[in-house]
């Protein structure tokens, strides 16, 4: 079992940053993939960026690359989103998810575990 709880969102001016954070507990967390997705009001969970368990292979949707970073470190059991340059777009509750394949895959169904979310709102 794998427990993940997201924190970091807020309010936030168009064009500002902000990180999110994903720590996770249970089962070995160095050994599996860590995605980040997000869902807007009324709109389906959609992928946003995903890293492999060795910190070096990266995922990310054409929607944020080049302005969201994604990172983890092992040591603390913790994954990162850095997100820069938002956009009123950007607005949706973020969540962390674990693959325990390993891969750094888009697929919501791919995800064995999620957290509860974290709020991101991106003012105008």
């Amino acid at each position: 079992q794998v427990q993940l709880v997201e924190s970091g969102g807020g309010l936030v001016q168009a064009g500002g940053s902000l990180r999110l954070s994903c720590a996770a507990s249970g089962r070995t967390f160095s050994r599996y993939s860590m995605g980040w997705f997000r869902q807007a009001p009324g709109k389906e969970r959609e992928f946003v960026a995903a890293i492999r368990w060795s910190g070096s292979g990266f995922n990310y949707a054409d929607s944020v690359k080049g302005r969201f970073t994604i990172s983890r470190d092992n040591a603390k059991n913790t994954v990162y989103l850095q997100m820069a340059r938002l956009k009123p777009d950007d607005t949706a509750v973020y969540y962390c998810a674990a693959d325990l394949a390993g891969y750094t895959r888009a697929a919501v169904h791919d995800y064995e575990y999620w957290g509860q979310g974290t709020q991101v709102t991106v003012s105008s």
